[in-house]
């Protein structure tokens, strides 16, 4: 058993790439090793800027044996009357490339059956590692020089080692070696590696942590333990820590500090410079408190850190002079000013300008407060929706755009607003990215709910929506959110009453109406069915429950999906189900308005049948309209050998028209029974 070393080194590759590029990197060397059918015990993936690697450890010496099996001719075309070949056998052998005596005769056919011995791991390793690089994909690919081949980034060096044998790979002139890069400032140079196990070992001692988990530790361990010494706590995010990982190779903490004159400014101003613009971690004391200093990770040793220090120092410092001079400027004017600004900046193409958005936003929100039923205050959410977009216009959010919402709620507490309007103005723009909080307080779901909308039904009314590859408007996105917001707010929201009212208010032409709204919500359903079957949610169920177009109750389409899927599981539901589509079956022609006339009965099991239905429809109807679905489908349990004495006694086509037709009609009340939480005619049952 051996161990399989492949490194690729480049010029510095985006952070925010790095997690798929050596997720795709580790998962293509296993697939690539599994079907040259090469054994191997696991992949161990390394990263850092400039290089991806991987190390197979216990890879076999030799590709497994195989056999390969091909069907030929049948018997009587492949023999003569004589038992001899034909030549329709002998042209099969000779394709397949076996000798026409060895074919073996199976099933009235002739199978040409190839056993192959496995080659040494060595000789095939050069096509496969070659296979690797050229089979990755990047959101962004370069091209240099005048090659053809293009990677994330210009390759600068390859080690390629299956123990201590180099294996030869070569792309756009550069060639494998047993040889890789140091640390591009305390080891710039390139370092051999004796065996392909030694990788790790090497780069540590070359001043690079090649090792991703160990990196992130180290970093993490590091910032603490600075901030620590400082007096304070650091302010880590998981995405910022992921991103300092993917920036440096050997990583060294910091402490910096700013003026505290700067800490006038609202909190976020000063940590989005530090945070998202420098990558640096802040700080807080005892009580939560921001402090006047933060963390920085360099990419380095620890000499001459003060002047490592000053120099962010320095660059921050400059940042938040501009935060200092565009926050000072904006408190010039309450946010209810700053909003007369919105009259000059356009909404989409033809429809108007932000002033009359947030005017669409107040209407569409109180109308959804009064359908919902909300329990919060109204005048404080057509505050919130006419106040939202104001910080669009400021200074601040125009310099640094991610603080859009996050200034308005803080602009807002300034002014005096109520703390229940700055924070619905924050919560409106929720969740903005995937992962992202979602917001907590009703006027802040129902305002986050009508802009999204907004923002949909108006791309849609503009011919724009969504194609199988461009989303330029992140309209999945928003659908999602909403889905999102509704699910974990448990709202059953009247979504078609709510995009019909959207597309009203943006004074869409009445003859388009229909059909945009239909567009919409099928793009929203859409996005709910995806959500339901990466939570395992049986693929049938969804489309039994979505088979009602008229339902557009998001949050009720979900609890219906949740109750028939563990329904369906249950030793119950296979007979009610087979029972029903008896029914569903007849129910195709019949009449859907038909009234039962217990009058034109004849025979016992009729009657039986209606009185069961009435005792069910008497439970389920008050269950159904608590939404108490999962009960609604027990309760259904004494239909079953009713249904099917029926069907077994009861001839439905009697010839007298009247009699078939009241059966018809009793049937078809069974059926809008047994469908009352979805088309149990759709499911698929074992």
């Amino acid at each position: 058993m051996k161990k399989l070393l492949f490194e690729i080194g480049t010029a510095e590759m985006p952070a925010q790439y790095m997690d798929g590029i050596l997720s795709q990197y580790k998962e293509l060397a296993e697939n690539k090793l599994t079907e040259a059918r090469i054994p191997f015990a696991s992949v161990k993936i390394y990263g850092t800027p400039r290089r991806m690697a991987f190390l197979v450890n216990d890879l076999a010496d030799t590709q497994k044996d195989s056999t390969e099996e091909y069907k030929g001719p049948a018997l009587k075309i492949a023999f003569d009357a004589e038992g001899k070949p034909s030549k329709a056998a002998q042209g099969f052998a000779r394709g397949k490339g076996v000798d026409v005596s060895t074919l073996e005769q199976r099933d009235g056919y002739v199978y040409a059956v190839k056993h192959l011995k496995g080659q040494p791991t060595v000789e095939l390793l050069p096509a496969l590692l070659d296979n690797i690089i050229h089979s990755m994909n990047f959101p962004k690919t370069m091209r240099w020089a005048d090659y053809e081949f293009g990677f994330v980034r210009p390759i600068r060096w390859m080690v390629a080692l299956l123990d201590s044998t180099v294996i030869p790979v070569e792309v756009n002139d550069v060639k494998s070696s047993n040889e890789t890069w140091g640390h591009r400032v305390l080891s710039n140079k390139f370092v051999a590696i004796p065996t392909a196990g030694d990788y790790e070992q090497v780069l540590m001692d070359n001043f690079v942590i090649a090792d991703v988990d160990k990196r992130r530790a180290m970093i993490k361990e590091e910032v603490e333990e600075a901030a620590k010494k400082e007096g304070g706590k650091a302010v880590i995010e998981p995405g910022l820590l992921e991103e300092v990982t993917y920036l440096v190779e050997y990583p060294t903490a910091l402490c910096g500090h700013i003026d505290e004159k700067y800490l006038r400014l609202p909190e976020p101003a000063i940590i989005t410079p530090m945070r998202d613009h420098q990558r640096y971690f802040p700080m807080v004391d005892a009580t939560g408190k921001l402090m006047a200093k933060f963390i920085t990770v360099r990419n380095g040793g620890k000499e001459h850190l003060d002047i490592v220090a000053h120099g962010n120092e320095r660059v921050l410092r400059a940042r938040l002079d501009d935060a200092v001079f565009f926050f000072d400027n904006d408190r010039k004017k309450t946010l209810e000013q700053h909003r007369e600004a919105l009259k000059d900046v356009s909404f989409q193409r033809g429809l108007g300008n932000m002033y009359e958005k947030t005017e669409r936003l107040a209407g569409a929100a109180k109308a959804l407060h009064y359908a919902l039923q909300a329990k919060s205050n109204v005048e404080d959410l057509e505050r919130a929706a006419r106040l939202c977009k104001a910080d669009l216009v400021t200074g601040m959010v125009i310099e640094f755009t991610e603080l859009q919402g996050v200034m308005g709620k803080e602009y807002a507490l300034l002014d005096g607003e109520k703390p229940e309007v700055a924070q619905d103005i924050f919560e409106h723009y929720l969740p903005r990215f995937a992962g992202d909080v979602l917001p907590q307080s009703e006027n802040g779901r129902i305002l986050a709910i009508v802009d999204k909308i907004d923002n949909i039904t108006a791309t849609f009314s503009r011919g724009e929506a969504p194609t199988g590859s461009q989303d330029p408007f992140a309209l999945r996105r928003q659908a999602l959110g909403i889905l999102n917001i509704i699910l974990e707010g448990k709202m059953h929201v009247p979504m078609m009453k709510l995009v019909g009212s959207a597309l009203y208010l943006l004074k869409i032409e009445t003859n388009k109406t229909a059909k945009l709204i239909k567009e919409v919500l099928e793009f929203i359903k859409l996005r709910l069915k995806n959500m339901l079957t990466d939570q395992g949610i049986r693929y049938d169920v969804i489309d039994a429950v979505m088979a009602d177009e008229r339902n557009t109750d998001m949050y009720d389409i979900y609890l219906r999906t949740l109750a028939l899927n563990a329904y369906v599981e249950t030793a119950e539901a296979k007979e009610l189900i087979q029972a029903g589509t008896r029914v569903c079956n007849i129910c195709k022609n019949a009449s859907t308005e038909a009234e039962v006339k217990p009058e034109l009965f004849n025979t016992p099991e009729e009657k039986e049948l209606y009185t069961v239905v009435k005792e069910v429809d008497e439970k389920v109807f008050p269950l159904a309209a608590r939404f108490k679905y999962d009960e609604y489908l027990k309760a259904l349990t004494p239909l079953t050998p009713v249904i099917n004495k029926f069907f077994d006694a009861v001839m439905i086509m009697d010839k007298d028209e009247a009699v078939k037709n009241n059966r018809l009609a009793l049937v078809q009340d069974v059926k809008k029974l047994l469908n009352g939480v979805g088309d149990i005619s759709v499911l698929v049952m074992a």
